[in-house]
């Protein structure tokens, strides 16, 4: 499959926007996220067009848990985040219907071992154009740019055959953050919206939780994540929804 490249100078063009020195907060956040996964994949060859793979009913792809690692600056109106996930699932199952992945065919009967392994990087800015700081605790709302990429490959393998596909993705998402102060700063909640769509691609991602600082510089978080990719880069095409509960601890400065 051929790598998707996309203008990236976009990005450290955002990632060198001056942060105003106002309000300064530096700090990391740890998730634990406890994700459902549904989708289907199909990877074509050439003129060979491959057939659609559900990850549960034909390769016994089973749910795992993740966690995730997040820095974070900011300072006024600007944020700068990333967000690293190191994502691998696996599976094995005998097939009950004849599969072609990858100009590679696949019998009924046969054993297949599967897996889809990737990292995950995210890159946000956010830009806050609404900041009303003595409304309740403050309230914020702002624009957010964010750069999903995808650096991964999935694999079937039976005795006889082994067949990978890798795929690098770099996504240009844009959407919303918004940030509600229930209790001053001591119980806070926010939800942040992203998206992309073009040609026959659609993805997006939903993030919301509540935040109880019990000390000063200390969050715990409660919240829900969902991420659906459907996508088709060249010879490959994903149907991917991932979603899910998680808990956080932040410590920041």
């Amino acid at each position: 499959m051929k790598k998707t490249h996309l203008f990236l100078p976009l990005l450290l063009a955002v990632l060198l926007i001056p942060v105003s020195s106002s309000a300064f907060e530096i700090g990391a956040r740890g998730y634990y996220w406890f994700p459902t996964l549904d989708g289907t994949v199909k990877v074509d060859e050439a003129s060979i067009i491959g057939d659609t793979i559900d990850f549960d009913k034909d390769l016994g792809i089973e749910d795992e848990n993740y966690p995730s690692v997040e820095v974070f600056v900011g300072g006024g109106n600007h944020h700068l985040s990333f967000t690293y996930t190191d994502i691998d699932y696996s599976g094995r199952k005998t097939l009950t219907r004849e599969i072609n992945f990858g100009g590679q065919i696949y019998h009924v009967s046969d054993t297949v071992t599967s897996s889809i392994q990737y990292k995950m990087m995210d890159f946000f800015y956010q830009y806050d154009f609404l900041n009303l700081e003595n409304v309740l605790g403050g309230v914020s709302l702002g624009g957010v740019f964010q750069v999903k990429y995808l650096d991964g490959d999935v694999s079937l393998k039976t005795i006889d055959i082994d067949e990978k596909e890798d795929f690098t993705i770099p996504i240009p998402m844009i959407g919303l953050n918004l940030h509600i102060g229930i209790l001053a700063q001591i119980l806070q909640a926010r939800l942040r919206a992203t998206a992309i769509s073009y040609s026959e691609s659609t993805i997006y991602e939903l993030m919301g939780d509540i935040s109880w600082t019990p000390f000063p510089l200390v969050g715990i978080h409660g919240g829900y994540r969902t991420f659906v990719m459907d996508i088709d880069e060249d010879d490959l095409t994903f149907d991917y929804d991932m979603s899910g509960p998680y808990v956080a601890l932040t410590l920041s400065f």
